[in-house]
């Protein structure tokens, strides 16, 4: 207890130098905790929103678009399908399921999705509060949405027109709110689901001019993309191929286009890495010449402990101790802001509407960052402290 009670006073004896290694620290290690909780919940985030869907069927375009748009809900997507063409998928034997998916209208920027019931169960949502819609223009919200917009049950409001706000407001056809999802962690927290007879009916009550023109489009119908699962494994191999070369419309697989992406963001990552390590290499390096003048100027201080009977081993020990509450305090204050940098992030990119991205997590990877933060100050103390082992008492007494 003497030992720390000590150090901590060494240490702030010079409260200016103190802080500004500490910050200095703190950033670097900050840094890496920002980068960790990103990868982190970037990496869960698609891994979650893209659990048991084999492949995505859409207009030809951007395979990479397509999976943003219509699993991850991140991008616009690049076209419209016929109706038609979907359901020849649906005949397919290499096809389990199908599950239709129409995007084109939001609610104050939160995307309104016409699709089927199946799209609940693919993702195992359970109801907060309600039940499930039995007919065109009633709506389920996603537990962030019914959050942020004050949604309750039986309550009417109208789309606007676009996947972002701001879009002309369909203001004679109204939803209404008939169920509210439990909070699923992923991408239907941010989602508003209907079925898509819904998206249909809003878009031809505001283009049809009469009977004869709704029939035409009626038998016009598109969707915007279709979420497939096989019923064998083996059906990767064959039906992208076959649905590319044979039909109008592009087969992209969520989890190849989703590797792709990881590795682009992998090469910004590097490079924030690189950084946050020169920041780190350049906090040890402030810790060294601390501590070594801290030494130099305490060396009367050492030849009196000395002479009171205090071990070499213990001097050292002192100094070593000293680095160990820099680390320590480094790593709290750099953890913290890594969280707070992740939250601002997420607020000011508007990511509740996007993807879920907070700093109220703590992932295993985290346990690095306090290891870093000891290592680099106890590395950085390791010199002066040996140093300071090998003075002889009687030197330090001629130099008093």
């Amino acid at each position: 207890m003497n030992t720390l009670h000590f150090s901590w006073r060494y240490l702030w004896a010079r409260p200016l130098a103190a802080a500004l290694n500490v910050l200095l620290l703190s950033l670097g290690l900050a840094s890496i905790t920002f980068l960790l909780l990103v990868a982190h919940q970037l990496a869960s985030a698609f891994n979650r929103d893209l659990a048991g869907i084999d492949v995505v069927v859409g207009a030809k375009g951007s395979p990479m678009q397509l999976i943003l748009s219509g699993v991850l809900h991140l991008d616009v997507p690049p076209g419209n399908v016929p109706l038609e063409a979907v359901h020849a998928l649906q005949k397919n034997p290499l096809v389990a399921e199908v599950i239709p998916i129409s995007l084109g209208d939001n609610l104050q920027g939160y995307r309104i999705v016409g699709t089927s019931l199946a799209y609940l169960d693919q993702y195992h949502a359970t109801l907060a509060q309600g039940r499930q819609w039995g007919q065109p223009m009633e709506i389920i919200a996603g537990a962030a949405v019914a959050h942020k917009l004050g949604l309750q049950l039986g309550q009417s409001f109208v789309g606007s027109h676009g996947l972002g706000a701001g879009g002309h407001s369909h203001g004679d056809s109204a939803y209404r709110v008939v169920g509210v999802l439990q909070p699923t962690g992923g991408v239907l927290d941010r989602l508003l689901l209907t079925d898509t007879a819904s998206v249909w009916k809003v878009h031809e009550d505001y283009t049809a001019v009469d009977a004869e023109d709704r029939k035409v489009m009626e038998s016009e119908r598109e969707v915007t993309m279709a979420l497939v699962r096989y019923k064998t494994p083996l059906a990767a191999v064959s039906f992208p191929r076959w649905v590319n070369t044979t039909t109008e419309m592009q087969a992209a697989s969520p989890a190849l286009e989703v590797t792709r992406l990881l590795h682009m963001l992998g090469l910004g990552t590097d490079v924030l890495q690189a950084f946050a390590a020169m920041l780190l290499l350049t906090a040890g390096l402030s810790v060294f010449i601390a501590l070594w003048n801290a030494v130099r100027e305490r060396r009367g201080d050492l030849a009196l402990l000395r002479m009171l009977g205090a071990p070499p081993a213990r001097i050292a020990r002192l100094l070593m101790t000293e680095a160990l509450w820099l680390g320590v305090l480094s790593a709290l204050i750099g953890l913290a802001l890594g969280q707070v940098f992740v939250l601002a992030l997420g607020w000011m990119l508007g990511l509740d509407q996007t993807l879920l991205l907070g700093g109220a997590l703590w992932p295993p990877e985290l346990a690095w960052v306090p290891a870093l933060a000891l290592g680099v100050s106890l590395g950085a103390a390791l010199l002066p402290a040996v140093g300071v082992y090998r003075v002889d008492v009687l030197q330090l007494l001629q130099e008093r």
